[in-house]
């Protein structure tokens, strides 16, 4: 049997004697139908769940015992071949025939916050320091690590990466693990929670240059993480008067913001999946599974609701993430400091995506690409309490001040889709001043897309 929260079913052993009276059962050899026994469960499970088989014999006689270990449920009931069961006493029935179980149940599992569920248990000391970075613990916090085991540990059961277990020993938090990790497969539950690094040639994803998945876990593993992101991200040199100068093609900031966000606000309850990077020749997508809790147009302005509070939280006590509500933000700020195309946040079924382009000139941008810049351009100014002018939109696009009426075009169609408005329509068009569509009330007939 493995560390790892679970259930267990035992053939060879009698009920109510538990003596050990051995099995016929070959769990590696049986077939369901065409199907070998293990893929046939797995297929009729609904959400696929961690099992596995074990095969053992008893010391004094060699009788031969089958075990099954079975992971946890996590977020709702697991359901097998469509209906869900429950054990009453000595009788499975089905979860539906027992509505306060059912109930009970269900608040258990809507109560219990995914940081809290078990990663391990039941371990030594000796165990919780294999498995857990205990020095990068103490080097984000900028403490020196303490002279015993036992001080170390009481340290991580402060911030409850770690807690007693009743059968004795330790248990391993999901927190503690998905943090600190030293190698994510060493928990059955999070190894796809790794983040994966895609880098293609081109534009599209046919040919694969390279692709990594994290080991670590996300905060000791954090730098080394962003250190390989940058070292794949192409780069323009620039000549000056004197010097040639290699710079990134997208802001090293912006890149540190949107992978640390696609960290912490992931819906962890998402079995297979996990935070993705994927590098192109024209651009970075960063995908989280989960769709976002807060509108994708309102990034910038709205503090972000995290379904991982613990997990936030530490991250900011690491100085890993920024304070609430202001990565985003920075994001935009960087994007128009490189006078690149704005950032595209999109939530694709059960997920939510971040791009960054490289640079395009204005002339290459398509209407989409100049609307949205115009309207996160405006989202920016009003939580930076700055005034949207033409002026404003000369210097985000880079426009000479002598072409003020193609940043006045560029105004005239942000207006048009409906995501921004103009502040006081009775003012002059030069002097006017422009908000997000949610900061002011548009115009009579005019929509907000």
């Amino acid at each position: 049997m493995g560390q790892f929260p679970s259930g267990a079913y035992i053939w060879g052993v009698e009920d109510g004697t538990h003596n050990c009276i051995g099995t016929t059962f070959l769990p590696f050899s049986t077939k369901k139908g065409n199907e070998p026994l293990e893929t046939w469960l797995l297929r009729l499970l609904e959400p696929k769940i961690h099992f596995r088989f074990f095969e053992a014999t008893t010391e004094n006689n060699g009788t031969r015992l089958v075990v099954l270990e079975i992971g946890r449920a996590f977020r709702h009931p697991v359901r097998f071949h469509g209906e869900e069961y429950v054990r009453v006493g000595q009788v499975k029935k089905p979860l539906k025939d027992v509505p306060d179980r059912e109930r009970d149940l269900w608040r258990i599992l809507d109560w219990t916050p995914f940081e809290d569920l078990l990663a391990a248990e039941h371990l030594g000391d000796d165990e919780v320091v294999r498995l857990l970075d205990a020095p990068a613990y103490f080097d984000l916090l900028e403490q020196p690590l303490p002279a015993t085991r036992r001080g170390i540990l009481e340290c991580l059961s402060s911030d409850y990466l770690i807690r007693p277990c009743s059968a004795g020993g330790w248990e391993v938090t999901n927190l503690g693990a998905i943090l600190f990790a030293k190698r994510l497969a060493d928990f059955p539950g999070l190894q796809r929670k790794a983040v994966r690094v895609i880098q293609y040639r081109g534009k599209g994803r046919i040919e694969t240059l390279k692709e990594q998945a994290g080991i670590r876990g996300y905060a000791s593993g954090f730098e080394g993480l962003i250190s390989f992101v940058n070292g794949l991200l192409p780069s323009n040199e620039v000549i000056g008067q004197a010097l040639r100068r290699t710079l990134p093609m997208f802001p090293e900031l912006a890149v540190r913001e949107l992978i640390v966000n696609a960290l912490i606000h992931q819906d962890f309850f998402v079995t297979g999946a996990g935070p993705m990077v994927e590098i192109f020749e024209d651009r970075i997508e960063i995908t989280n599974p989960g769709e976002p809790l807060v509108d994708t147009q309102r990034f910038v302005d709205t503090p972000p609701r995290s379904r991982n509070e613990k997990v936030a939280s530490m991250m900011r006590r690491f100085r890993i993430c920024e304070e609430r509500g202001s990565g985003i933000d920075k994001v935009v700020s960087q994007v128009e400091l490189f006078q690149l195309p704005a950032p595209l946040f999109e939530r694709p079924e059960g997920s939510t995506k971040a791009v960054l382009f490289s640079h395009k000139p204005l002339s290459a941008m398509d209407r989409a690409d100049r609307v949205r810049a115009c309207y996160l351009h405006a989202c920016l100014c009003y939580v930076t309490s700055r005034a949207m002018t033409n002026t404003s939109v000369r210097k985000r696009f880079g426009i000479a001040e002598r072409n003020a009426a193609v940043a006045s075009r560029l105004l005239s169609e942000a207006v048009e889709a409906g995501l921004i408005v103009v502040k006081d329509p009775t003012a002059g068009t030069r002097s006017r001043t422009y908000l997000p569509y949610w900061a002011g009330s548009p115009p009579a007939g005019q929509g907000v897309a």
